[in-house]
């Protein structure tokens, strides 16, 4: 059972590279410790800044670092970062298109005992709408590794979106090809697609296996890059299979389940079935717990799974 939070994986490759290339810098607004950055301040102190609760700041100080040649990691809260500074977000990076990475931790459910106040439910949402703003979110420490890398030589504002705990392994190691916006096919299947990003990933995985025991072969898309979207894997399954089912950790309203519905509207109509939080106070309570009362677990997708095929 992997113990490695995605976010300890970002600092950890972040202090691999930061030795090769001094250009590195880790910004946090009082987040060193929640961003699992702290063993970068301590091995690389002089590439680390501090900047306190000042969230809106942090992105107007990464701008200007990276204007000056620097390759700036903002790190901090998903709910803070992309509420409360979504204004420097579109403005200082994504007018200019300036080459900083937005690290969002804690984002979904992750924070979930703490309510709606840390709750990152919108944040996808938000920065979809934003031009220029690349979308990631990673599904396990493998994929986090070599997004971290990519993200080295990809130019552009960028929002990453990773959770607070560790979750399980998709992949079985890194040997596998990565790019950032396209998506990575983990089952085969031609009764329904069923598309994930993020953490829900690992319970779409598990759902077609519990399918697989109901004759229904289901194929599962990591897309782990919303934006840009990889259309034609999207489109490729609307042709060859039956219906699609999304899964995310994020509102109803305009993540995952809303790209891919103005994908395959435009191109080849299908079934479609979004499993999201609803336009609601998403409640507390520990993720997993949260999870299983949103319908974010394999056998909730499998149900629903079977329910759309029906339909199809």
């Amino acid at each position: 059972m992997n113990k490695i939070a995605n976010k300890q994986i970002i600092c950890d490759t972040l202090i691999k590279r930061g030795k090769e290339n001094r250009d590195i810098l880790v910004l946090t607004s009082d987040s060193r410790g929640s961003a699992s950055m702290a063993k970068f301040g301590e091995q690389l102190p002089e590439q680390l800044i501090e900047v306190g609760i000042a969230e809106q700041n942090i992105v107007g100080i990464a701008a200007g670092l990276a204007s000056s040649g620097k390759l700036p990691f903002i790190a901090s809260y998903a709910a803070f970062l992309s509420m409360r500074s979504i204004e420097q977000i579109k403005v200082d990076l994504a007018y200019s298109n300036t080459n900083v990475k937005v690290v969002g931790i804690s984002g979904g459910l992750s924070y979930g005992p703490l309510g709606m106040s840390h709750h990152a439910l919108q944040d996808i949402a938000v920065m979809m709408a934003i031009p220029n703003m690349t979308v990631i979110l990673p599904a396990d420490r493998y994929e986090t590794e070599k997004m971290t890398d990519e993200l080295l030589k990809y130019c552009g504002p960028v929002y990453i979106r990773v959770g607070r705990n560790s979750v399980p392994d998709i992949h079985q190691s890194a040997n596998f090809d990565y790019e950032i916006g396209k998506a990575l096919t983990l089952t085969e299947g031609d009764d329904l697609t069923i598309i994930a990003t993020g953490e829900t990933v690992k319970s779409a995985v598990d759902s077609s296996k519990l399918l697989k025991e109901k004759g229904i072969k289901a194929r599962v898309l990591n897309m782990h890059t919303l934006k840009p979207l990889d259309e034609k894997a999207v489109i490729k399954a609307a042709q060859e299979t039956a219906c699609i089912l999304t899964v995310e950790e994020h509102s109803i309203y305009g993540g995952l389940g809303s790209v891919i519905a103005q994908t395959v509207i435009q191109n080849y109509p299908v079934p479609m079935k979004m499993i999201a939080i609803p336009d609601e106070p998403a409640i507390a309570g520990q993720q997993l717990e949260l999870f299983e009362y949103y319908g974010i677990s394999a056998d909730n997708i499998a149900r629903e799974a079977v329910n759309l095929v029906k339909r199809c």
